[in-house]
């Protein structure tokens, strides 16, 4: 009898369609602010991509990027794969590519946290270290140049921002029922707001995208003002209707009320989408405004940022 119910529970094991890890990028909680907007008649809403696997929103292109480029030929199991990258990037290829079976090897500034920098070596990936995300890039051309691997270049990649035009987007548009009025999101790859703007754009051309970049002077890990030479070449302009300089003191205190009042732990350059979110809030009612919390906190406490008193 024993025997014969074991056989039954191997056969239904056998049947079953259990998911794996790369299945469980997207999908993200789209969640409502309680505390910070105080007295409104706007519903300011926050996506908590942190729940990807790898912990950022770069989970998404990461696996879209390596699963594409396989589609078409470009690279196969086995291939030593490059990329410059500043942090999340590279975590979440670093994690794509131990699923994929691929060598990775990561260039980033070494100004970048421990704990992102930890976290590629878990995943297996080879870190090269240099003095800014400039040096990184061209560094990483240089290479691919050499033959010592592809690089998959976010920057010009169209499979990043189609990541979130076929995901995130939609997502949103559907979490809300169609009612999104505003999506914020950083600006730093601009993968992210390429493609939610491509897709909520033709869902209701009325809503406005807005993006953020740092202000002159202003350290946010994640987002650039990138000096022409250097700016995406996936980047288009005439996609977003508004950009918001963000100082980082700002940023780093909606971070911090963030965690402390919605118990949402998260990144600095989140603080400033729901910053830039906030500022929005008090000039329209009625609106339903969507923020992108790209990442979890737990990867900048080395940095001390959680630290300062409110």
């Amino acid at each position: 009898m024993g025997t014969l119910l074991s056989s039954r529970i191997v056969d239904v094991a056998m049947t079953l369609q259990f998911p794996t890890i790369a299945d469980c990028i997207g999908n993200t909680p789209l969640v409502r602010l309680q505390r910070l907007p105080g007295t409104t008649s706007n519903t300011l809403l926050v996506k908590l991509e942190g729940n990807n696997p790898a912990g950022s929103v770069k989970d998404r292109p990461a696996l879209s990027m390596i699963s594409r480029a396989e589609q078409r030929g470009d690279i196969r199991s086995g291939d030593t794969l490059i990329e410059a990258t500043s942090g999340n990037t590279g975590i979440a290829l670093a994690m794509a590519a131990a699923i994929k079976g691929y060598r990775m090897i990561l260039i980033m500034p070494d100004s970048s946290t421990a704990e992102r920098k930890a976290a590629m070596s878990a995943y297996g990936a080879e870190l090269i270290l240099v003095d800014g995300m400039e040096t990184a890039r061209d560094l990483a051309l240089q290479m691919q140049a050499d033959g010592q691997g592809k690089v998959l270049d976010q920057f010009a990649n169209g499979d990043n921002p189609l990541a979130h035009y076929t995901t995130t987007g939609p997502e949103i548009w559907q979490q809300t029922a169609g009612s999104i009025t505003h999506f914020i999101s950083s600006m730093g790859t601009t993968g992210t707001i390429m493609g939610v703007s491509r897709f909520l754009k033709e869902q209701n051309p009325a809503v406005r995208i807005v993006g953020l970049q740092p202000e002159d002077g202003a350290s946010i890990p994640g987002i650039r003002r990138w000096p022409q030479e250097y700016l995406p070449k996936i980047f288009d302009a005439t996609q977003v209707d508004q950009v918001i300089d963000m100082g980082q003191a700002e940023a780093e205190q909606v971070m911090r009320r963030l965690a402390r009042e919605e118990g949402i732990f998260c990144g600095v350059s989140s603080g400033g989408s729901v910053a830039a979110m906030l500022r929005l809030s008090e000039q329209v009612e009625n609106a339903v405004m969507v923020a992108i919390i790209c990442d979890r906190g737990d990867r900048y406490l080395s940095t001390g940022v959680y630290d300062t008193p409110q």
